[in-house]
């Protein structure tokens, strides 16, 4: 292990009393390498993949869990749960004598109950709860499937047992609650914090149940857990989990190879097969349910025309951004959702490459001229995008045929991501990943109307075709009744065209070769509780 490594894992501020603080000297820890900071720490009010990956599975858990083989629902920190038979109330039996981590900062009483369950779910919903507006009021992906509107009331009706009472019945309901958004909060510690006006803390000083607990952040430069010794799946093999933060991907590239980290989830595509043949490292490829796709400000004159979404559409050259961007380690996106999806439509035209056509679609629009735009560009490697500045830089060149001007932009991640949600752009290149199995995770988050009021549809795009359309599927469980509706939901998003869905990419992660237990799981953030190292 190179010295940098060890001083990383060992420079621990012991403090007298916090009996669980690991010692001075740290037996085991695992460095990852991330790719940005974290927006915060508390999984609901981002949708950011950096963030999550950091924070979501290492901190806390969800009242259910997806398996990663097969996309089935399990037991999390609740053990069962039943239906009504008209869909709108559930139950949930909860896990019994699950501890909250005991920090320097927080030493809880009690262990998890429903009242965690209430508190966390009505913080989400009840604008008069006293920490709605912490952060503004933005729960991004639960605002997106309508949840305040969906969720009636949220009760506990035991100590371990809760009730969710709905406004209609909802397929995804579950699926959503196994999300990495979905993370139990301790009411216990609001409750605290309320008391002392700290409000503030409680997403920025996290408290949960998951297998690390929160040592410290240095922002933008490392974010530091320790393990939970007392998590109810058992303890983590690894003492101390560092995340160092390094934007730039030949930066990561060269800690790993150093062996200063120890995974990193996004190498770059270009070095893959160089990387594979080092003894000390080991490549891991799974097939992500994920798309990378180019999204117009429909609120924006040119791109509120559905003629020049079209022509900027066809105007582009998948075959070469696949080629360029993605090492062809990715398939051709012909929407959205993707291929491994039960609800994708196969009859979907491929995506075309017509320059003239687009010409000739622009002269319609009363553009023959062209026009100038802007093309943002995410400054960070995300598997659905590993290189947006070169995409762009395609696109680019692409437009210049056809007489239509691209400048690109691109900010710092976080200044990108608050801009962004502003409406500031133009035009973005930036995608998704799957949080779960289900089709609609594909298409309220991104596209619904309440999603664009969220900020999270980034074409800013509200369609009331669109929007009954999801909601006739989530109104039944019946999955051929809800696979039509999503083809014809599919067919609608390749007509107007609010976005281009570019590509469906491989899932890389890099890892050293003397640490396992580390998967790549292609339902949510990566979760490292497993991880341990071996000698080689």
């Amino acid at each position: 292990m190179k010295i940098r490594l060890i001083a990383v894992l060992a420079s621990v501020i012991w403090l007298a009393g916090c009996q669980q603080d690991v010692p001075e000297t740290v037996r085991s820890g695992l460095v990852y390498c991330a790719e940005g900071p974290p927006e915060h720490f508390n999984p609901q009010r981002v949708t950011s993949g950096t963030t999550i990956d950091i924070i979501s599975q290492q901190l806390y858990d969800r009242l259910l869990d997806i398996d990663p083989e097969n996309g089935n629902l399990l037991p999390g920190l609740a053990v069962s749960w039943q239906r009504s038979a008209d869909g709108l109330i559930y139950d949930f039996t909860l896990r019994q004598d699950v501890k909250f981590h005991q920090t320097r900062f927080f030493n809880p009483s009690r262990p998890f109950n429903a009242d965690d369950v209430v508190f966390t779910f009505e913080r989400i919903m009840e604008p008069s709860h006293p920490y709605h507006f912490l952060g503004g009021g933005n729960y991004p992906y639960f605002q997106s499937v309508n949840w305040a509107d969906l969720v009636q009331q949220v009760s506990a009706i035991a100590p371990n047992q809760v009730r969710f009472e709905l406004t209609r019945p909802d397929s995804s309901f579950l699926s959503n609650l196994a999300t990495d958004f979905a993370a139990i909060l301790s009411a216990e510690y609001a409750a605290n914090l309320l008391t002392h006006g700290q409000q503030a803390l409680l997403d920025s000083r996290p408290i949960g149940t998951g297998p690390f607990r929160f040592r410290e952040y240095q922002k933008d430069v490392l974010v530091r857990l320790y393990r939970n010794t007392d998590y109810w799946r058992g303890q983590s093999a690894m003492e101390q989990l560092v995340f160092d933060i390094v934007p730039n991907n030949a930066k990561r590239m060269a800690k790993l190879l150093t062996h200063e980290c120890d995974i990193v989830a996004f190498p770059r595509l270009a070095e893959l097969t160089l990387i594979s043949e080092r003894p000390d490292v080991k490549v891991q490829e799974s097939t992500s349910m994920n798309v990378g796709f180019w999204a117009f400000n429909t609120t924006k004159a040119p791109f509120d025309q559905v003629k020049v979404r079209q022509a900027l559409a066809i105007a582009i050259n998948q075959s070469a951004i696949l080629q360029a961007v993605y090492f062809n380690q990715a398939t051709a996106a012909k929407g959205i959702l993707p291929p491994t999806s039960w609800a994708f439509e196969q009859k979907l035209p491929d995506a075309e490459y017509n320059p003239q056509r687009a010409r000739e679609l622009l002269a319609e629009s009363g553009l023959a001229a062209g026009f100038s735009m802007d093309i943002w560009a995410m400054p960070v490697q995300r598997l659905y995008n590993p290189n947006a500045l070169k995409m762009a830089e395609l696109i680019q060149a692409d437009l210049a045929n056809i007489g239509v001007t691209a400048n690109i932009v691109s900010y710092e991640w976080n200044t990108f991501r608050r801009k962004l949600s502003e409406g500031e752009h133009d035009s973005v290149l930036i995608g998704w990943a799957a949080d779960n199995p289900d089709p609609d995770n594909f298409f309220s988050p991104l596209l619904s109307c309440a999603a664009a009021d969220s900020g999270s549809n980034r074409a800013l795009w509200c369609d009331p075709t669109f929007d009954l359309l999801l909601s006739q599927a989530l109104s039944t469980d019946n999955q051929e009744a809800r696979r039509a509706y999503y083809l014809a939901a599919q067919r609608h998003l390749h007509a107007e065209m609010p976005l281009v869905a570019i590509a469906h990419s491989q899932r890389f992660q890099a890892i050293n070769a003397n640490v396992e237990g580390v998967i790549i799981n292609p339902y949510g953030g990566i979760a490292l509780f497993a991880a341990k190292r071996v000698l080689p």
